[in-house]
C-alpha cells in the first residue's frame, strides 16, 4: 500500500504523485505536497443533512427512521441525541441514544438541534 493522501476534493484513494504535486485521476483535482499534510486536519470536516458543521459535543436530531442492525428496534424521526463524538471511517459519529445503548450513525441522516 502507498502511503498517498487521498484527494480533498473527492476521497478518492487513487492518488498519485507528479513532480512536486498530487493528482487525482477520478476528479482531475491536484494540489501541493506541502498544503497535503496542513489540509489532513481541514478534510475531517463533518456535516449534517443541512449542511451545518458538526463538532464533537454538539446535540443532533435524526431526521429518518433507522433500522438498528441485528435487532427489532428502530430510532425513530426526531430522536434527539445529546454529546455526539466524531470519528473516522463509514460511519461519523459515535453516540450513546436512550432506550437503544451506544450507536454509530451517518451524517446524512441527522440534523444539528
Amino acid at each position: 500500500m502507498s502511503n498517498l493522501p487521498k484527494c480533498p476534493k473527492c476521497s478518492s484513494e487513487y492518488t498519485y504523485e507528479d513532480g512536486a504535486m498530487f493528482v487525482c485521476p477520478e476528479c482531475a483535482h491536484e494540489w501541493s505536497k506541502d498544503s497535503a499534510a496542513e489540509s489532513s486536519e481541514e478534510m475531517k470536516v463533518v456535516r449534517d443533512a443541512n449542511g451545518n458543521v458538526l463538532q464533537d459535543g454538539d446535540t443532533i436530531t435524526v431526521i429518518k427512521d433507522l433500522k438498528v442492525k441485528g435487532s427489532s428496534l428502530v430510532v425513530k424521526v426526531g430522536t434527539k441525541v445529546k454529546n455526539i463524538r466524531l470519528v473516522d471511517g463509514d460511519h461519523d459519529i459515535d453516540c450513546k441514544i436512550d432506550g437503544i445503548g451506544a450507536m454509530k450513525l451517518k451524517s446524512e441522516f441527522v440534523k444539528k438541534a
